[in-house]
């Protein structure tokens, strides 16, 4: 058996560093710039997704006693989707406050405002999410009565002391999908704030749809969505008598 010399074992040893010294610089010479520019690029998304996710979830938050009733039509009761898919549900979870949803298929504004009165005595709710007017839309009802219910049935509320979110509900204007100026004069009379994106979009899309007047759950999602940004920057609890 061959024995190396201690002058053997040190250079052997000194080849072995050398080399390993040497496989050390190549791989570092394969960390180019480039690479580092796509480590930190995904390093700093990462920590703009958990920020942004962090501030989102942190804005979008109510007192927890609060109670909201969401009143409409079909467009509220969640038509074409499971229950839990209608936009009051998910408003629930959005908020984690109770959500009353108390939308009728096929009902008109009229009809609304005549129910409207033992719906808020009976929850006692500290908001309104109102959408309505769609059906009145749909079979060309007069639009100065339609306004005249709506607003009326903002005063109910209002009167009682509850907070207003107003939907508007888009309609086909010529080319272009739009909410009809009684939205916007009902919320600046009875100064509300009003949600008037979230329909509008619906329409527009056919992602959003699941026929041609009622939204999909990704729809219905969108709507619960915005409705909860608005109350989560505009509702202030101590502002109800």
């Amino acid at each position: 058996m061959k024995v190396l010399s201690k002058k053997n074992e040190k250079y052997s040893s000194q080849e072995l560093l050398k080399q390993a010294t040497t496989r050390y610089n190549k791989a570092m010479e394969l960390f180019t710039l480039r690479n580092f520019i796509i480590v930190l690029a995904l390093i700093v998304g990462i920590e703009f997704y958990r920020s942004s996710h962090d501030q989102n979830t942190t804005s979008l938050s109510l007192p927890l006693d609060t109670k909201i009733v969401a009143f409409g039509d079909s467009l509220t009761q969640g038509y074409g989707v499971l229950p839990e898919q209608s936009y009051p549900a998910v408003l629930a979870e959005r908020l984690h406050v109770e959500v009353v949803n108390e939308g009728i298929s096929g009902e008109t504004s009229a009809q609304g405002l005549a129910r409207l009165a033992s719906v808020l005595d009976r929850t006692r709710p500290d908001i309104l999410v109102l959408c309505h007017g769609g059906n009145d839309i749909l079979r060309q009802n007069e639009t100065r009565q339609t306004k005249a219910n709506i607003s009326a049935m903002v005063q109910l509320a209002q009167d009682r002391g509850i907070y207003v979110l107003l939907v508007g509900v888009a309609t086909l204007d010529i080319v272009r999908f739009s909410v009809p100026s009684f939205y916007y004069e009902i919320a600046k009379e009875r100064s509300l704030i009003i949600e008037d994106e979230s329909l509008k979009a619906v329409q527009e899309s056919e992602t959003l749809r699941g026929d041609a007047v009622h939204p999909n759950a990704q729809g219905y999602a969108l709507i619960a969505e915005k409705i909860a940004l608005l109350l989560s920057e505009h509702y202030i609890p101590s502002s109800r008598p």
